[in-house]
């Protein structure tokens, strides 16, 4: 009988539990797939709380993101067969040994990729494509700050933010994350527990200031985002890893500059197939030719979740970070 986290109540790290479970057979477009690497990601903390329901509530097997093989597929799936190597994101339930999921979810995984890289970058390389592809499309001559640098989907951003020729500005907390955020794209790195940003920032850009501003961290840095955006910039909030923004007059943006602000999912981004095929595309482009490097800083038994989210919340990870079944 295969294993999975399951999660009956919300709360800490605790409530992680490694059970056996059901090994159903996959309905009418489902495929089972044999999870080889499950990423971990902040968002798989604010469904263990409960900030975000779970769809069908409790209890459930968190998880956004994983790789594997296909080994059973159910009816109507004709471009899938045993043995695949897939990929997907965005579908609660990765950590489990296996699992199902609805076939047009998933991705076939290159042959340059492998299954622990894949299971790393879906989420967080497909939510940096979207911010810098989608959401604001980065170009040559841009500035641009991004909060958290030295996270899974920082190190992603100033890679790739670099490669499409931007001029990139993140912060950090410690001179080791700051180091590895320096080493994967960005040109300035701001100590943000001993600087004040929104100044580093006007000193970094002569006073221009950015023209986007990428933020997962949520109350702690604002509204002082604001305030490093030029007149008409956009202010990207993605996530809130220090708590929720709180309410504020949207009047605000008017004030500082004609403000552009938008809280943006990767769910929505992928909700459709042609999307969903196009940014894995893009994705898996940018990795194979060497201009966005994936390493993985942590790997975790899936047994030891609990220790992984302990260590996620506690900011002792950096990069990447992926449980293995």
């Amino acid at each position: 009988m295969p294993k999975a986290i399951v999660v009956h109540a919300h709360g800490g790290p605790e409530v992680l539990s490694y059970e056996d479970v059901a090994a159903a057979e996959p309905g009418k477009g489902e495929v089972r797939v044999r999870n080889h690497a499950v990423g971990l990601n902040f968002i798989d903390v604010y469904f263990r709380t409960g900030l975000y329901p779970a769809p069908n509530g409790l209890p459930f097997t968190p998880g956004n993101e994983g790789a594997g093989e296909v080994v059973a597929v159910g009816a109507g799936v004709e471009d899938l067969r045993p043995g695949d190597r897939v990929a997907y994101a965005g579908t609660l339930g990765a950590y489990a040994e296996e699992r199902l999921i609805a076939a047009d979810r998933l991705v076939r995984t290159p042959e340059a990729i492998s299954d622990e890289q894949a299971a790393a970058m879906m989420l967080k390389g497909m939510t940096a494509e979207y911010l810098l592809c989608r959401t604001f499309k980065v170009k040559p001559g841009d500035t641009i700050l991004y909060h958290a640098a030295a996270g899974g989907v920082g190190l992603i951003v100033g890679q790739w933010a670099k490669h499409l020729g931007a001029t990139v500005i993140g912060t950090a907390s410690t001179p080791e994350k700051i180091a590895l955020a320096r080493a994967h794209g960005y040109d300035h790195v701001i100590d943000y527990t001993r600087e004040d940003f929104v100044e580093r920032v006007r000193e970094i850009t002569g006073g221009r200031m950015c023209d986007v501003v990428y933020d997962s961290v949520g109350k702690d840095t604002f509204p002082a985002s604001l305030d490093c955006l030029r007149p008409m910039g956009m202010f990207v909030s993605f996530g809130q890893s220090s708590g929720p923004i709180p309410p504020f007059n949207l009047a605000i943006l008017s004030q500082k500059g004609s403000l552009f602000a938008t809280r943006p999912t990767l769910f929505t981004y992928v909700a459709e197939r042609a999307n969903l095929e196009s940014a894995a595309a893009n994705l898996f482009s940018v990795v194979a030719s060497g201009a966005v490097k994936i390493e993985i800083n942590q790997r975790y038994a899936l047994e030891d979740a609990a220790k992984a989210h302990a260590d996620l919340e506690g900011r002792k990870t950096t990069g990447t970070s992926i449980l293995l079944p």
